[in-house]
């Protein structure tokens, strides 16, 4: 969460916990965790509810590409997908070109519930992916530079207020298919101190002058649920016709720096701006927040004592 959703549910607990007379400040007997997780829960079921999910088929990227949304998904809109990734989940805000172009979400879900996961949508026109090769990729060496990159780039998230990332290793290792242009892996990543390992599923659609990236965020024992959806996920989204793999033209199109490896292991996307992309970012961060929220009313609460004056 940012910090105003932060400030928000503080001051619930605050109200809660004190009362509203500033004048005359008792301290009122001490909310419990349980509590206090109950108004996180009741604001978050008030964001739930401004939501507007759709079915069916939908536009990505003014027209560039569709998603005839899987049975059993729903699908919600960028904005609403932005503020879901930025004020919620506490992931750096995107720049302009990696906005979200919506999430899909199983249907009985929502992107806001701990149990479930969400596939965020976004397009980066990168160029032309040659895909030539693709077969000869050692992965178990590709993931080593993954892990090492991973490491490297701690320091400065620490700086900029972020947790640390561990690239964990594979969860689903890499697969392109050559006949749809389409290429899938998993990683898991350990955020910081958290207890729960997070799953990014990665997919990404080979076009014309980029590609679409879906990226699958929960935790890890998501993994199988994902795994059974991957097929419908992966057919439903598909560029149209003139933005299409085949569509390339070599006298007009810009070919890409890097192929099918460099697309996983993101090394373009690190020069460019290894924080603003989504890549290795994506996490649900709520909940460690929301314990630091805890730990910060506790600090409160000693500071004013712990029952009423005598």
């Amino acid at each position: 969460m940012k910090l105003k959703v932060l400030l928000l549910i503080s001051s619930l607990v605050f109200t809660q916990a004190y009362g509203n007379d500033s004048d005359s400040l008792q301290i009122s007997p001490e909310i419990t965790e349980a509590e206090y997780q109950l108004l996180v829960q009741q604001y978050l079921d008030s964001i739930e509810n401004t939501l507007t999910y759709e079915t069916g088929r939908v536009e990505l990227n003014n027209g560039m590409a569709t998603i005839e949304v899987p049975a059993g998904f729903k699908y919600l809109n960028g904005e609403d997908s932005e503020m879901i990734l930025t004020d919620i989940w506490g992931n750096p805000p995107s720049e302009a070109a990696d906005r979200s172009m919506g999430m899909i979400v199983p249907e009985n879900t929502s992107p806001l519930q701990d149990s479930s996961y969400s596939i965020n949508i976004t397009y980066s026109e990168e160029g032309y992916i040659e895909d030539d090769d693709a077969k000869s990729i050692d992965y178990h060496e590709l993931l080593e530079t993954m892990q090492e990159e991973s490491r490297s780039s701690n320091e400065e998230r620490e700086r900029l207020g972020y947790p640390t990332v561990e690239l964990v290793g594979w969860a689903s290792p890499p697969y392109y298919d050559a006949a749809e242009k389409k290429l899938h892996w998993a990683k898991e990543l350990k955020f910081g101190e958290s207890p729960q390992n997070t799953l990014n599923y990665n997919i990404r659609i080979l076009g014309r002058k980029g590609y679409l990236q879906l990226n699958a965020i929960g935790e890890m024992y998501v993994l199988e649920d994902v795994q059974r959806h991957i097929n419908p996920i992966l057919s439903s989204v598909n560029f149209k016709e003139g933005h299409r793999y085949a569509d390339f033209n070599p006298d007009l199109d810009q070919v890409a720096a890097y192929g099918i490896g460099g697309l996983i292991a993101g090394k373009v996307l690190m020069k460019a701006g290894f924080f603003a992309k989504i890549g290795l970012v994506l996490a649900k961060f709520w909940k460690i927040i929301a314990l630091g929220v805890i730990g910060l009313f506790a600090g409160i609460r000693k500071m004013f004592g712990s029952g009423p004056a005598a």
